[in-house]
C-alpha cells in the first residue's frame, strides 16, 4: 500500500521550494496501527503551517523488503527521510512524538534552507523515488543472489551429469558384457545349427541364467541409484511401506551377491536371530541398502577378508542391522561426508563406482524414520549401521 499526503496550504518559506519535510510511514494491517495513521496525520495537517511536508504510508506487509532496509524492528513507525540525517520514531504515542520535534524539525528545515542560499551546489534532498529506487535495488539484488545461486547449482549438477555418464560408460560395461556372454552361451546351446549347438547341461544351463539375472539385477540397481540421487535432495523418497521380515531379505541379497563373494573368497559371517520383530519398511527400498552396502563391503574387503552381517533388537521400536567388513576403514574426519551425493574418499577415485550409494541408502533409511551411520576400528575394518522401525509403526 502507497498512500501519499502532501500539504499545499502555503508556500514554503524563501530558498526552500524543493525542499519540505519528507516522512515515511510504516503500517502493518492491524486496527491500532490504522488509528495511528489517522492521528498522525490530524497533527501533521495542524503543524504543517508553515512549513509544507510530503508523507508517505507503507504497509509492511506488502513491501518487507523496506522494512529490512531501514532496520525496522517494530510498526507502526516514522521516518523523517529529509532534513537528514534520518531519524526514526516509534511507539504507540507518534502524534504525540511528532508535535515535540516539529519544533525542532522546522529549525533544521529553516538551517537547511539557508546552507542552501549560501551554496546552491549542495545536492537535493531525497525524495520519495530515491526510496522506492533502494528498494527495487534491494529486490534486484536479492534476485542476483538467488540467481547466482541457481547458476552454481546447475553447474554443479551438470559436472555431477558429465562424471556419471562418464562412469556410466566403465561401470556398466562389465555387468552388461557379463550378462551378454551368459545369454549368448544359452542360446548357442538350443542353436538349430549343428555345428554351433554346445551341449550344456542343465545345471550349467540354470547357472548362466542366474549369472544373467545377477548382472541384470546389477545395472537396473545402478540405473535406480542415479534416477533417485539425481532428484532434489530436498524432494522425499516416496515409500510404499509394509510389514516385512528382514531376515529372508537379507538372505536373499546374499545369495545374488554370493558369486561376487566367492570370487574373492571372502568369507562370509551372519547372525540373523530367528526372533526378530517385523519391520515397517518399503521391501525394494531396503533390499536396495542391503545391495548397496553389501556390494561396498565386498568391495573393499580384501581377498580372503571376512564380511559380517548381523541383527538386533535394539530398542522395542527399532532393529538394527550392521554390515562390516574387514576393509581400510574410514577416515574419522570424513565418516559424515561419506554420505554426500558423488562424495569419494581420495584412495578411491580411481576406483570403480560413482560414489551415490551411500547417498541413496541415507536417503531411504531416513524416509523410513531410521538412522545410518559408520564405525571404524583402530585397526582398520568399517561397520555400516542402520535402523529401522518395528511393526506396527505409525509414521
Amino acid at each position: 500500500m502507497r498512500d501519499d499526503m502532501e500539504a499545499s496550504n502555503s508556500a514554503p518559506p524563501s530558498g526552500s521550494s524543493s525542499h519540505q519535510l519528507q516522512l515515511l510511514l510504516f503500517v502493518d494491517n492491524r486496527s491500532s496501527s490504522q488509528e495511528q495513521l489517522l492521528e498522525v496525520r490530524q497533527m501533521l495537517e495542524t503543524l504543517s503551517y508553515p512549513y509544507p511536508f510530503k508523507l508517505e504510508v507503507i504497509n509492511v506487509t506488502e513491501q518487507p523488503h523496506l522494512t529490512e532496509h531501514f532496520k525496522l524492528i517494530a510498526t507502526p513507525a516514522l521516518i523523517r527521510l529529509y532534513p537528514t540525517p534520518q531519524q526514526i520514531l516509534a511507539g504507540t504515542n507518534l502524534a504525540a512524538q511528532i508535535e515535540n520535534w516539529w519544533p525542532r524539525w522546522q529549525q533544521i528545515l529553516e538551517e537547511e534552507s539557508q546552507s542552501l542560499l549560501q551554496d546552491p551546489a549542495l545536492s537535493l534532498a531525497e525524495d520519495a523515488s530515491s526510496i522506492h529506487s533502494s528498494a527495487e535495488l534491494l529486490r534486484l539484488a536479492d534476485e542476483i543472489f538467488r540467481l547466482k545461486q541457481d547458476k552454481l547449482d546447475l553447474e554443479a549438477q551438470l559436472r555431477f551429469k558429465d562424471r556419471i555418464l562418464a562412469m556410466l560408460a566403465h561401470d556398466l560395461r562389465n555387468p552388461l558384457t557379463a550378462a551378454l556372454l551368459a545369454i549368448d552361451t544359452v542360446a548357442i546351446s538350443f542353436s538349430p545349427d549343428e555345428k554351433r549347438k554346445a551341449c550344456l547341461s542343465p545345471q550349467v544351463t540354470q547357472q548362466m541364467l542366474q549369472q544373467a539375472r545377477t548382472q541384470l539385477r546389477e545395472i537396473d540397481r545402478m540405473v535406480t541409484d542415479i534416477l533417485q540421487t539425481s532428484r532434489s535432495s530436498n524432494q522425499s523418497l516416496v515409500t510404499q511401506p509394509h510389514k516385512l521380515q528382514l531376515q529372508p531379505l537379507c538372505r536373499e541379497v546374499v545369495q545374488q551377491l554370493r558369486e561376487q563373494i566367492s570370487t574373492k573368497d571372502q568369507q562370509l559371517e551372519t547372525d540373523l536371530p530367528s526372533d526378530l520383530p517385523f519391520i515397517y519398511a518399503d521391501r525394494e527400498r531396503i533390499r536396495q541398502v542391503f545391495v548397496n552396502l553389501l556390494d561396498n563391503a565386498i568391495k573393499y574387503t580384501p581377498r580372503g577378508g571376512t564380511i559380517r552381517i548381523s541383527m538386533l533388537h535394539r530398542t522395542s521400536q527399532k532393529v538394527q542391522v550392521s554390515i562390516c567388513d574387514t576393509g581400510p576403514g574410514i577416515p574419522e574426519e570424513k565418516k559424515d561426508q561419506i554420505f554426500e551425493a558423488s562424495f569419494r574418499l581420495k584412495r578411491d577415485e580411481a576406483a570403480d563406482g560413482y560414489g551415490i550409494g551411500l547417498s541413496v541408502c541415507q536417503r531411504i533409511i531416513q524416509s523410513h524414520y531410521g538412522q545410518i551411520w559408520v564405525t571404524s576400528g583402530t585397526g582398520g575394518g568399517s561397520c555400516f549401521h542402520f535402523t529401522l522401525p518395528v511393526y506396527p509403526y505409525s509414521f
